[in-house]
């Protein structure tokens, strides 16, 4: 394969999809290819907020801190997806896109103000209109919500000892009508949708056909 960049800025693949449908495993596969850079979502920044664990406060107490957390996810995101890189390939767990996802859980479970709402959508619009955030191909690792709460169990994050099946099950809905349906918001890339239900040895498999899909494009 020869690597190659788009104008000045890497291939951009994001990977998309609920809690616990296996993107941290899927993309440990790819930081086995020498031509690629690998971004993982910034938990322990969220975790250590100048001492405090933003991320565990959002999942215990929503309706104060849903907004609150969801900004500076938002920020840390786009500095992600700025930032430079020598690489040809550049993969990311989840995206500024899927930032939107998240508003509108918190909008459809009511806890946040309408106001938040809409500063936080102001925001997200604000940043893609002025800087240059691309994304050239979205994996959608689908799962069912059963399945990824199961996970959610097995792995025991503390922060996520709150999280319910309907939690899941209203994030799989809102993944399935943004990415698999595509009737909820604009679709920044084509998309490769997955089954990410499988085993470690199915997923594997997954990864090998899509690894090449985006290697030859």
């Amino acid at each position: 394969m020869s690597p190659r960049k788009l104008g000045n800025r890497p291939y951009t693949v994001c990977i998309e999809g609920n809690i616990g449908s296996g993107k941290t495993t899927f993309l440990s596969h790819f930081k086995k290819c020498e031509n690629t850079i690998v971004i993982e979502e910034p938990v322990e920044l969220w975790r250590d907020v100048s001492g405090t664990n933003l991320l565990e406060l959002m999942y215990k107490d929503p309706s104060r801190y849903a907004c609150t957390f969801q900004s500076y996810v938002q920020l840390t995101m786009l500095q992600l997806h700025t930032r430079e890189t020598s690489h040809p390939y550049k993969v990311m767990e989840r995206s500024i896109y899927s930032v939107r996802c998240f508003i509108e859980n918190m909008k459809r479970m009511n806890v946040l103000q309408n106001v938040e709402a809409y500063l936080l959508e102001k925001w997200y619009d604000w940043a893609l209109e002025n800087t240059k955030v691309q994304a050239d191909l979205i994996v959608y690792l689908r799962t069912t919500p059963e399945v990824v709460y199961q996970r959610m169990r097995t792995r025991a994050r503390k922060e996520e000892d709150c999280v319910s099946l309907d939690y899941l099950k209203l994030m799989h809905q809102i993944h399935d009508e943004w990415l698999y349906d595509r009737t909820l918001f604009s679709v920044p890339s084509p998309v490769i949708t997955l089954d990410a239900d499988k085993n470690l040895e199915g997923m594997l498999e997954e990864f090998r056909v899509c690894a090449d899909k985006i290697f030859n494009r």
